[in-house]
């Protein structure tokens, strides 16, 4: 019992309720219906990205092109749309498979030519966004049809269309990364990479499609981006990454890899989403949101550390 509680996850939850708690008596709009869904619809993108990005830091590695990845995908449909004349699905697919080229770059990269993911996904950082300005020209595209916006903005049985989607692709990380022997091989690659080869795990391939995932999914959240605010510009998903990898290391995921999982990835998520919109409620600005939340991962991650030596004593 004492192990269940002092894991990072219940600290995690018990400073998401103590914030619920002070958020609602700042603003009386806070936790309403209406608010919470459409807080919800906001930190879709970011919570999309987040449930790969937890499996690349879980091996120990990172990935900062997901930005730019989205940001060239979102424009590739436009292009793909209104340039290039092809059927808006078409367009869509076309999208969705670059995102997934250039997550198997990142992971080519890292795996064949050892590079580190942190040098590697730096340098495609920028090549992915200069493609995206290169081939956007500044230029925006809008005018979709009302039906590609029911992805972005529709409702489905009273929820947002886009939260079925996360709840689906949340679902699947959990499960693979709890139950399978993929996700074993992941843990197993964070704790000791050297270890995993010498035990004739598949460590090459199971990272490679760790970055190839990265990469699709981050041209999913373009996609449902691009449908939400019904325009497509290059620099969409500038500095994503910076709220991806907050979410996941908030929500306990060890950035030298080995510990993590994806139910504390989105519990952190959560809280990251209510400081925001709960601050901003309440008179704050940007600027004192961030270093809010930068106080909060600081207390989460230390007193995870201390009670964690607590219990290991």
């Amino acid at each position: 019992m004492t192990r269940i509680l002092i894991r990072h996850e219940a600290i995690l939850g018990i400073l998401f309720a103590v914030a619920l708690f002070v958020m609602a008596a700042q603003s009386d709009r806070f936790l309403t219906t209406a608010n919470l869904l459409n807080q919800a619809r906001l930190m879709t993108e970011v919570g999309l990205i987040a449930i790969p990005m937890t499996f690349v830091i879980v091996t120990g590695g990172i990935d900062l092109s997901v930005g730019s990845i989205l940001g060239l995908c979102a424009i590739l449909v436009g292009v793909f749309w209104q340039n290039a004349g092809l059927p808006l699905p078409a367009a869509i697919g076309l999208s969705l498979l670059a995102g997934t080229a250039a997550g198997f770059a990142n992971g080519l990269i890292i795996t064949r030519f050892r590079v580190p993911p942190l040098i590697a996904t730096l340098a495609t950082l920028a090549l992915y966004r200069g493609l995206a300005e290169g081939i956007s020209q500044a230029r925006s595209v809008r005018g979709y049809p009302e039906w590609f916006a029911v992805l972005g903005r529709g409702e489905f049985l009273g929820i947002p269309t886009q939260l079925w989607l996360f709840a689906l692709v949340a679902l699947a990380g959990i499960f693979l990364l709890r139950f399978t022997a993929f996700g074993r091989t992941t843990y197993a690659i964070g704790n000791s990479e050297a270890a995993a080869e010498f035990s004739g795990l598949p460590v090459e391939r199971t990272k490679l499609l760790i970055y190839t995932a990265s990469g699709f999914v981050s041209a999913l959240a373009a996609i449902v981006f691009v449908s939400r605010v019904s325009t497509t510009r290059s620099d969409m998903g500038n500095g994503i990454e910076l709220e991806v990898i907050t979410a996941v290391v908030l929500g306990g995921t060890s950035i030298f890899g080995g510990r993590g999982m994806v139910i504390g990835t989105l519990i952190g998520l959560c809280l990251m989403q209510i400081l925001q919109n709960g601050l901003s409620l309440s008179g704050v600005r940007g600027d004192g949101t961030t270093v809010v939340i930068g106080a909060v991962l600081i207390v989460a991650v230390l007193i995870s550390n201390i009670l964690g030596r607590f219990s290991n004593d």
